[in-house]
Order: C-alpha cells, then sequence, then structure tokens
C-alpha cells in the first residue's frame, strides 16, 4: 500500500491540456507571451443561419469572421464535413496567455455546440 500511494503522490496532479500544449509549442519556436498575435479558432457549423448568428456575436468584439465550405475528400470522393458544411474562422489578436487561450476554446466550444456544429481549434 505504501508504495501505491508513492507513486501516485508522484504523478503531476495537473494534466495538460492540449491548449496549455499548444501555447508551450509556440513559445519554444519564439512566441513571447506578452505580444499580440493573431489567433484564428475554427468552428464546423451546419448552415449559413448559424454562421450569420455567430458571426453577429463576434464581429462587434473584434473578431475577423469568414466562413468557407468544408470539402473532404476521401479515397477521391469528395464529401461535406459530417453533417457540418461549413467551415467558421474567427480570427482575433491577442496575447498567447494559457489562461486567455483556455477561455477562448470553452467559448467557442460552448457557441459551436449552441448551434449545433463542433470545435475544431485554434491556431496561431
Amino acid at each position: 500500500m505504501r508504495l501505491y500511494f508513492t507513486l501516485r503522490k508522484m504523478q503531476p496532479s495537473h494534466q495538460e491540456s492540449w491548449d496549455e500544449k499548444m501555447v508551450e509549442r509556440l513559445r519554444s519556436h519564439g512566441y513571447a507571451p506578452f505580444n499580440q498575435y493573431p489567433v484564428a479558432f475554427f468552428l464546423a457549423l451546419p448552415d449559413e443561419a448559424s454562421c450569420n448568428a455567430v458571426r453577429a456575436r463576434l464581429e462587434p468584439e473584434g473578431y475577423s469572421v469568414d466562413v468557407k465550405p468544408m470539402k473532404v475528400e476521401l479515397f477521391g470522393q469528395s464529401e461535406s464535413g459530417g453533417g457540418l458544411p461549413l467551415s467558421l474562422h474567427a480570427t482575433k489578436s491577442m496575447r498567447l496567455l494559457v489562461a486567455d487561450v483556455v477561455e477562448q476554446s470553452q467559448r467557442f466550444g460552448a457557441l459551436a455546440a449552441e448551434f449545433h456544429g463542433r470545435y475544431d481549434g485554434w491556431a496561431a
């Protein structure tokens, strides 16, 4: 029992999220934490009405939003993204701080769920 509890104490209590790993990776490539960088967040949405509603929420907050049809090539056959044929990209300059990026990812995940879509992550 003592060995079990000793090993358990040695395990990190916090698992890094994908967002945290990406921020650390970008910093290791020279991104400074307090500089502003354009960060793009990606949503897959089912229709134009959803895209317009998301655009209406984000543009007043300073996001630049564009929408493109999503095509996936599988074995030479083209199909739209699994019932979510539109890809919305929302870009805004922001600092690459873990807390800020995690907060935005959670927000975009909730926004995607509200409009029956999917949050596909971010890139800087």
